[in-house]
Formats: structure tokens, C-alpha cells, sequence
């Protein structure tokens, strides 16, 4: 007997975007269906990711009623279909919100845990509002941003941080936090004081731990990273940028595993959890100093 077809990110992230795009069109299911060649069914488990329309005609038709009839846009929506049994892909450049950004969140709002480091700057789910702004204005002259962009990204990074305090099963999130990262001083006295208060906040959650990894340990890893669990026999997936201003997405049992080891490496040379209130208080102390 045929192995049972498991989701792929790919997958995951493409039923993420239609589903979203069902959302503005305000339908639901049964109303998105009505008259097309399949059924409820289909449809959920294409949003859910489990499965792909057989036929590039289906998704064509599930367009149109979503109001999506420019020729380039359903050609890039046929394209995404036919590479979504693909492991591997790149999200898109870092500055267009909507070239590929949408299907690394379908991943990630579907995880259960998400682990993460980055070597230069406070991860994105912990950032606050003016870190994150002054983050994107950091790289505005660089990347060639608008303004309008900048608001956007910052908007998205605020309501994604949501998913570790939500009511409802938030999002168990372990970050290693590095040292120099943490002293670089990003928008200022102000900002950072701020920052350190809603780490030190995160730290105090059940389902956050937070360890800091200081400078004078041999071994950090040289990009970002995030580990997305998914459970429900779902595939874990890695995302990490690249000096190309895109974001590599794989679930690959291989690469899911070095970039595990990775992190575990990490975790083991980091100061223990309890360490981290401490060690955010002494680093306000001094910004203000």
C-alpha cells in the first residue's frame, strides 16, 4: 500500500495564502465552492495543505471567484501549484511584502514551537514596535524601501508576536539570545530600555524561555535562524534569510536536522533561563549609564 501523501511547507504555505485570500473575498467554504468542479472537502484540505488541486483548471476557476483575474497573478498562482510538491524554496526579495512573505507565515502560524536565533539583532517575534521600526529604517536607504513598506512590515511583525500571548494554546517559543545582539543599540537609549522591559516580560511567560548566549563562548552560528514544529504529522521546517534579502524555507529531514543541532549547540553553551531577567536589568543599567 501507497505511503499516505504527508504536507509539505509548500503546501502548508500555498493553502495558507488561498485560504487567505477566501477570507477577503468574505466567503466561506461551502460559498467558495458553489458551482466549481469540487467540493468542501477538497478545498479544506487544500487550505490545510494535506493536498493539491489535480488540476490547474480547478484553481483557475477557485481564482476568478476570488476576484483574482490579472494574467500574471493566475499565472503565478498556476506556477506555485506546480511546484508545491518541492521541499525548498525561496520566499522572494525582503523588499516586496508580497513576494513570497505570505507563504513563509502560513508555515509558521501553523507551528506549535518555534525556536530561534539571530546573530545581530533581537529575534522578530520579540521585537517591539519602535525596535522593529527603527530595524526597518536601519536598512530603508539600503533596501530601497517606501515608507508605506515600512509600515507594512512592521504592522505584520507586531501581530505575528500575538501567537505567544493569545489565550488559546500560544505558541510555545524558545529563543537564544546573543549577547552583542542585545548591546547593539538600535534606535537609541530609549528603544532599547524599552525592548529589554518586553524581553524581560517574554522571559516571565510559561510558554517563552529565553537564554542568553554571551560573546566570549567559541561557538554561535554566523545567520538567523527558526525552527518551526508543527506536530500532527506535519514536517518541521527551517526559515533563515539570506544575504540576498530572501528567505529560505525547507523542510528537509536533513537540513531540519543540522540547523537542530545548530540551536542544541547553542542552548547547551547559553546561560541557563533563569539567568536571562538578570542579565536584560544590568544591560538596561548600562544603556542608561
Amino acid at each position: 500500500m501507497a505511503a499516505r501523501p504527508q504536507p509539505t511547507a509548500r503546501r502548508i504555505s500555498l493553502g495558507h495564502e488561498l485560504r487567505q485570500l477566501r477570507r477577503e473575498a468574505g466567503l466561506t467554504i461551502a460559498e467558495a465552492v458553489k458551482g466549481l468542479p469540487f467540493d468542501e472537502s477538497t478545498l479544506q484540505r487544500v487550505e490545510t495543505g494535506w493536498k493539491s488541486f489535480r488540476q490547474a483548471g480547478h484553481l483557475r476557476d477557485l481564482l476568478k471567484r476570488y476576484g483574482v483575474t490579472d494574467a500574471e497573478q493566475v499565472g503565478r498562482w498556476v506556477a506555485l501549484q506546480r511546484e508545491a510538491s518541492s521541499r525548498e524554496w525561496w520566499t522572494g526579495t525582503g523588499t516586496n511584502l508580497l513576494s513570497g512573505m505570505p507563504r513563509f507565515l502560513g508555515v509558521e502560524s501553523a507551528a506549535r514551537e518555534i525556536r530561534a536565533f539571530h546573530p545581530t539583532a533581537v529575534p522578530g517575534l520579540l521585537q517591539t514596535k519602535a525596535y522593529a521600526q527603527a530595524v526597518h529604517e536601519l536598512h530603508k536607504p539600503i533596501d530601497e524601501t517606501t515608507t508605506e513598506f515600512v509600515d507594512q512590515s512592521v504592522q505584520l511583525r507586531v501581530k505575528r508576536k500575538e501567537a505567544l500571548t493569545r489565550d488559546d494554546e500560544p505558541v510555545k517559543f524558545w529563543a537564544v539570545l546573543y549577547q552583542p545582539a542585545l548591546r547593539y543599540p538600535v534606535g537609541g537609549p530609549d528603544v532599547m530600555r524599552e525592548q529589554y522591559a518586553a524581553l524581560t516580560e517574554f522571559a516571565a511567560l510559561e510558554n517563552v524561555t529565553l537564554q542568553v548566549l554571551p560573546q566570549i563562548h567559541s561557538y554561535v552560528a554566523f545567520h538567523d535562524v527558526q525552527i518551526m514544529i508543527l506536530g500532527d504529522g506535519l514536517p518541521a521546517t527551517v526559515q533563515t534569510d539570506t544575504a540576498w534579502f530572501t528567505v529560505a524555507v525547507t523542510d528537509k529531514p536533513k537540513e531540519v536536522g543540522r540547523f537542530s543541532r545548530m540551536f542544541d549547540a547553542m542552548v547547551a553553551a547559553a546561560l541557563p533561563p533563569h539567568e536571562t531577567p538578570a542579565v536584560l536589568h544590568q544591560l538596561s543599567r548600562e544603556i542608561t549609564a
